[in-house]
């Protein structure tokens, strides 16, 4: 498993949520303790991925987590970057889709900080529903613990969307739980509901699927798929496929 991201980096990344308390304190926690993000730079998944579209992005942690890379990384802050990792990725623009207004108006107040800080990247959330919106066209799209949010129908549409905005050599990196994953996922579907009820002020029924079922959706919809394990030092049942068109 990679190493626990260094203190410099989570803080360069959380320092631009500044709008209120939560932002700040749920950017620090979530970046530190969440395996995916770390993850993302020790094994290269976005690799030359320059067009980059975050679905259900939240209030932007990811693309902040990627400039404060490459920010920290060309500054020569080597002490502070795990010599196994390779170099982070080229970040030429980053295109965000959230549907909550609220985590929406946080994001944007971040990055509007992180353009006036001088990065090359060009930023936008677009607030909307993933299952509406175009994504344009994407070297890389990322959908980390979204899509179980929507129907059965919903998730192969959604799917169906990301492969025809991928370009042939793109890559989906889609974090999804495992149904067959007993009290571990049991646990992942109480918070979630919980994280849910938050968000949109009402339980949401959860459309969850055993692993099998997650790579039979993704190879109706034009993927092959590799699985990384994704719970390292949370109690959940959760698993990165990381995607490619077929």
């Amino acid at each position: 498993m990679s190493r626990s991201p260094s203190g410099p980096l989570v803080n360069a990344a959380s320092d631009s949520f500044r709008d209120g308390e939560f932002a700040r304190r749920f950017a620090r926690g979530k970046l530190r303790g969440d395996p995916v993000f770390s993850a993302i730079l020790a094994h290269g998944l976005l690799a030359n991925s320059s067009r980059l579209v975050d679905l259900g992005c939240g209030q932007g942690l990811l693309a902040a987590w990627l400039i404060a890379a490459r920010t920290l990384y060309a500054a020569g802050a080597r002490e502070s970057w795990p010599a196994s990792w390779p170099a982070p990725p080229p970040l030429g623009s980053y295109i965000g889709f959230e549907i909550n207004p609220n985590e929406v108006a946080r994001g944007r107040a971040a990055i509007a900080r992180l353009a006036a800080a001088g990065t090359p990247t060009l930023l936008s959330i677009v607030e909307g529903d993933i299952t509406d919106v175009d994504y344009g066209q994407a070297d890389a799209i990322v959908l980390l613990d979204v899509l179980h949010y929507i129907d059965r129908v919903a998730q192969e549409r959604v799917l169906s969307k990301v492969r025809a905005a991928l370009t042939p050599n793109g890559r989906l990196l889609l974090r999804v739980g495992d149904a067959a994953g007993g009290l571990r996922f049991t646990l992942s579907q109480a918070v979630d509901m919980v994280v849910a009820a938050g968000r949109r002020g009402r339980v949401l029924q959860l459309h969850c699927r055993a692993l099998p079922e997650w790579l039979a959706l993704l190879a109706r919809t034009g993927f092959s798929a590799e699985t990384l394990p994704m719970s390292g030092g949370t109690p959940f049942a959760n698993v990165l496929l990381v995607a490619r068109p077929t």
